[in-house]
């Protein structure tokens, strides 16, 4: 099987034009094979206009999601993550549910060496909530850089 075939056996959003899903447990989530594999690295995605919506008065929440993992053999399809990410839009979740579900969602996909996400949740009712999550541990041999999101104050 040539490296493209094998490639398109694991997306179904690439290339395409996709619909968002109602909500994050009918998204579509994708993984593609690691080149490399043998080699330990960090990948981060930075997601700035994450939007998700209150669950109680329905008003939408705003973060910016810093997402950092260690692959193993599977990376997470670029496209996927922002179409998954997309649809919280509409999703009533508190802040602390939606930074851990996404981290475990993406973790339970590619089972990483290690992957972190912080959260970083703009203020509802006046108090900025962020919220951090891990899973595995940092091998030895990586750089793992800061997140270098400041701490509220009046962001922007």
């Amino acid at each position: 099987m040539s490296d493209e075939e094998n490639l398109k056996q694991h997306i179904s959003q690439l290339g395409g034009s996709n619909e968002i899903a109602a909500s994050p447990k009918e998204a579509v989530l994708e993984r593609v094979p690691n080149p490399q594999a043998d080699t330990p690295y960090v990948a981060r995605f930075t997601c700035p206009e994450f939007t998700s919506l209150c669950p109680v008065t329905g008003q939408p929440d705003f973060a910016q999601l810093m997402i950092d993992y260690v692959p193993g053999e599977w990376l997470v399809e670029s496209k996927s993550l922002k179409l998954y990410l997309t649809s919280f839009r509409n999703h009533g979740a508190f802040h602390e549910d939606c930074t851990v579900a996404i981290g475990k969602r993406i973790a339970e996909l590619l089972e990483p060496h290690y992957l972190r996400i912080g959260g970083y949740w703009y203020p509802r009712g006046g108090i900025p909530i962020d919220v951090f999550w891990q899973f595995g541990t940092v091998p030895e041999s990586v750089w793992l850089p800061d997140q270098n999101v400041p701490n509220y104050r009046g962001r922007g």
